[in-house]
């Protein structure tokens, strides 16, 4: 990969590039709240009050009540038993991992999984086997060819990001046998997807019992961090078995406050999942009308993949031409050549959403 040029980002769904500004639907942070008043104000209350880091492992000295409270909190905003915080969005799936190694015959992972989710296969100590993505039926497939003797664990994305599809979480549970597991990395589900903004299992409609989720604090929610969502016994077992828990230092607590502040507004306020869905909508409904092929689901990632070289700076002109930051990106795991992903905010103002789809509809 090539390291791109860095960007100023300004007023919230805009970015300052070459003396210019322009829109940008680059980045996750799906309703903006790490640009937030609210938001950025407990990170300064946080650095006053608490200082930057706590300097040592929360099972040594590094432990404090607001790591707790988050914990509660989001356990209680995503209906699970209980939540364990990590540093990063990275670290639960290993975090899992790590705890559970030796527990499965074998761990069945869609074939374009997140990186952190490819990484923490091998963490837990058995044959890995490829499913097509998003496949059910290949899932069942290599399930029926294992048998029922065999304890299993699937390994998927909720929501995907290099272009917004959702796997098919209830189909895939239908399909395992009652012992197995299902880890769904929903860093891009939670607080977005769902009645209540639970992620892609409250989209499905089903418990979360089967299921362990995990997340991530720097897209919906605007801050950093990750935490894994699941049951008590489960967070006893990765702080009694991880060394991802036992050796790291944890959030820094003005971080910490802010995704305090992040949760308690994504939860208080509909209105954000409503504007986001709408947004969403207005682009997606232009560009079907004029053909192009974007995916039917509520997701607000919109992915556009040239077909020929020359489309490539075609389009970045015309990107330019309407004032919008031509997001191309070049992603282990997606298409060859690059492709444009573009990520709808609740934020985005109505003539960004009218630039974007004029843009991508024009010529």
């Amino acid at each position: 990969m090539t390291e791109p040029a860095p960007l100023q980002q300004v007023k919230r769904t805009y970015v300052r590039q070459r003396g210019r500004t322009l829109s940008y639907f680059g980045g996750c942070d799906y309703f903006r709240l790490g640009s937030h008043p609210a938001v950025l104000a407990a990170v300064r209350e946080g650095l006053r009050r608490y200082g930057l880091n706590v300097a040592a492992s929360r099972l040594t000295t590094g432990n404090h009540r607001l790591y707790e409270l988050l914990e509660k909190k989001l356990a209680r905003f995503f209906g699970v038993e209980s939540a364990l915080l990590a540093s990063t969005g990275y670290l639960p799936n290993l975090m899992v991992a790590q705890a559970l190694a030796g527990e499965f015959s074998h761990a069945l992972i869609d074939e374009r999984a997140h990186g952190s989710l490819v990484d923490a296969a091998q963490f837990l100590d058995c044959p890995i086997v490829k499913f097509k993505h998003r496949d059910a039926s290949d899932l069942v497939r290599h399930v029926q060819r294992l048998g029922k003797h065999f304890r299993l664990i699937v390994l998927t994305d909720g929501m995907f990001s290099h272009d917004g599809s959702i796997a098919p979480l209830r189909v895939y549970l239908d399909a395992l046998p009652a012992n197995a597991v299902l880890l769904a990395d929903d860093s891009h589900g939670a607080g977005v997807l769902g009645k209540n903004g639970r992620g892609t299992a409250d989209h499905a409609g089903i418990a979360t019992n089967r299921i362990i989720q995990t997340i991530t604090l720097s897209k919906a929610f605007g801050v950093y961090g990750g935490a894994v969502l699941g049951t008590t016994a489960l967070r006893k077992k990765i702080i009694a078995r991880s060394p991802v828990v036992v050796g790291n230092t944890p959030l820094p607590l003005p971080l910490v406050n802010a995704a305090l502040k992040s949760l308690e507004i994504l939860g208080k306020d509909p209105d954000l999942r409503r504007r986001l869905a709408d947004n969403t909508q207005s682009v997606k409904s232009a560009l079907r009308q004029v053909g192009l092929p974007v995916e039917e689901t509520p997701s607000p990632i919109v992915a556009i993949i040239p077909r020929r070289a020359g489309d490539v700076a075609r389009l970045k002109n015309q990107l330019l031409a309407h004032r919008v930051f031509p997001s191309f990106i070049c992603y282990p795991g997606g298409p060859k050549n690059g492709y444009f992903r573009f990520t709808i905010s609740s934020e985005h103002s109505r003539r960004q959403l009218d630039d974007l789809a004029n843009a991508l509809t024009s010529g």
